[in-house]
């Protein structure tokens, strides 16, 4: 009988844990290689185009509850977006880039160099091309990893996006 009473009373702690667990919020991660093929299509609709993708360099994050970012590298040579856009990405929540603010859904990104420290970064709705803002992204001189695209789970609602070797943050507005 002793026994059947620590039983329940065990029982009743990991509901009330797993209770609480769920309910928190989600905390943000890596993507998983098979989280990023249901994100990143083989071909990215842009405009009037399927540009192909580099899967390689996709990079993403989750919360684990059914909100991700992520983007890739597209090839771009021989499409009409060469030399415009380089990256398509997506995100399931609101972002804030700087005083940019990207609503969930699909763009494509392209960049020109400023100086030696700085990227000017534009991006277009990728559906129509219709341009949405532009920030800038600076050497990332904390560390010398030189990326593709490296975006990074948010702490505190603040992550990283890195391209190349340069790095801007964003913050999650949802």
């Amino acid at each position: 009988m002793k026994n059947l009473k620590y039983f329940f009373c065990l029982l009743a702690l990991v509901s009330a844990f797993a209770t609480a667990v769920s309910a928190a919020p989600g905390r943000w991660r890596t993507a998983t290689s098979q989280e990023l093929r249901k994100l990143i299509p083989t071909r990215a609709p842009v405009v009037k185009e399927n540009i192909e993708t580099e899967f390689r360099t996709a990079s993403g994050v989750t919360d684990g509850k059914g909100k991700s970012i992520a983007g890739v590298v597209m090839i771009t040579a021989g499409y009409s977006a060469e030399g415009k856009y380089s990256h398509f990405f997506v995100t399931q929540v609101s972002l804030k880039l700087g005083d940019l603010t990207l609503q969930p859904g699909e763009y494509v990104f392209g960049y020109q160099r400023a100086n030696n420290d700085t990227i000017h970064i534009s991006f277009f709705k990728a559906s129509s091309g219709d341009s949405v803002g532009d920030i800038d992204a600076h050497v990332n001189r904390k560390r010398n990893l030189v990326t593709s695209l490296l975006i990074t789970p948010p702490v505190s609602g603040k992550g990283t996006i890195q391209v190349g070797r340069f790095i801007f943050e964003y913050k999650v507005s949802d």
